[in-house]
């Protein structure tokens, strides 16, 4: 007995601090961990809401922008800036996506020249027919330059950045004015809507379509052979030229003088880098539509005066209506007038 109450006595020595130290942080830390667990579920919840928030506030971003382009057909500023960012898209011809900022692009720049020609459109249902008559243009130019685009990468076709830069020059020059670039980006804007991005864009697409249409029309390339044989021969007679060929080309005259800007495809832009009585030799319209030869007949200062010959690009449109009729072109939004 005496020996067991000497142990007992042993163990109840006084703890050192240390000891009373290490004491008081377990009791501490035991106490925490009741508090330890509730926290982490309400984190859980937190995180769990924040990520359900997120996802129908994406939600109805999407939706708001779905409606935005394809139900309410929203063409102002601010839609065409973030169609220009985002990959939307108008159209889809044979596989190949139509850009919802191109069909915006030319939409937009079509209505613009002819606003500032004519006035703004109203709001009536006179007013919003002509629009539906634009869009309905837009959207079969902007497929055309798709499809254009499709046709290049299958033929190895390119446009460089020099090509497009010295077109933007050359529509810069029309007609032998030295305009400053910054006067001339002044001109497109204020006729068209153009920033610089926009128009060499326009450029870009423009000289794809015009590489494809030569490319691939070779009954075109043929017969541009043939007529550049005959004027060699003839002397430069176009009218000679007009009845050997008869019906398979255009032959057009002005009939006097024409200011030297005149819209006809750049040829009175060529005609005014000419000396009269002098030939072009052989060239593609800048809307892509065929091949010309020019002659200048006079000219002065702003006006021109001449006679040319036309060869109509027709492999093009003809394989464009071919898989339209094939139904391969699925369109994404439904244009008013033709609902």
């Amino acid at each position: 007995m005496k020996k067991l109450s000497l142990r007992k006595k042993a163990d109840q020595q006084p703890k050192t601090e240390k000891e009373k130290v290490e004491e008081r942080k377990k009791e501490v830390l035991a106490q925490g961990r009741k508090f330890k667990y509730p926290i982490q579920y309400a984190k859980h919840n937190v995180v769990i809401i924040t990520i359900v928030v997120s996802v129908i506030a994406v939600a109805l971003l999407v939706l708001f922008g779905w409606l935005d382009f394809y139900k309410f057909q929203d063409s102002g500023d601010i839609a065409y800036r973030i169609s220009r960012f985002l990959p939307l898209y108008v159209a889809d011809v044979d596989d190949e996506k139509v850009r919802f900022s191109d069909y915006l692009m030319i939409y937009r720049s079509s209505l613009k020249a002819v606003e500032q020609q004519s006035g703004k459109l109203g709001n009536d249902t006179d007013a919003d027919s002509v629009r539906d008559e634009y869009k309905q243009t837009a959207l079969d130019s902007a497929e055309k330059y798709t499809f254009a685009l499709k046709l290049a990468k299958e033929n190895g076709i390119e446009v460089s950045d020099e090509e497009v830069n010295e077109a933007f020059d050359s529509h810069r020059k029309v007609g032998g004015a030295e305009r400053s670039e910054e006067a001339f980006l002044k001109v497109i804007n204020d006729n068209f809507g153009f920033s610089k991005d926009e128009y060499t864009r326009l450029l870009y697409l423009s000289l794809i379509r015009e590489k494809v249409e030569e490319r691939i029309d070779e009954n075109a390339t043929k017969l541009a052979d043939e007529i550049e044989k005959a004027l060699t021969e003839n002397g430069g007679d176009y009218m000679q030229v007009a009845e050997q060929f008869g019906d398979r080309i255009i032959i057009e005259e002005t009939g006097g003088l024409v200011d030297n800007k005149n819209i006809d495809g750049g040829r009175a832009n060529v005609a005014s880098r000419l000396k009269e009585g002098e030939q072009s030799g052989r060239f593609v319209s800048n809307n892509g539509d065929g091949i010309y030869f020019l002659k200048l007949i006079s000219k002065n200062e702003t006006q021109v005066n001449y006679i040319s010959i036309k060869i109509s690009f027709t492999e093009f449109e003809k394989r464009f209506e071919e898989i339209k009729n094939s139904q391969k072109i699925t369109e994404y939004i439904e244009i008013r007038s033709n609902e």
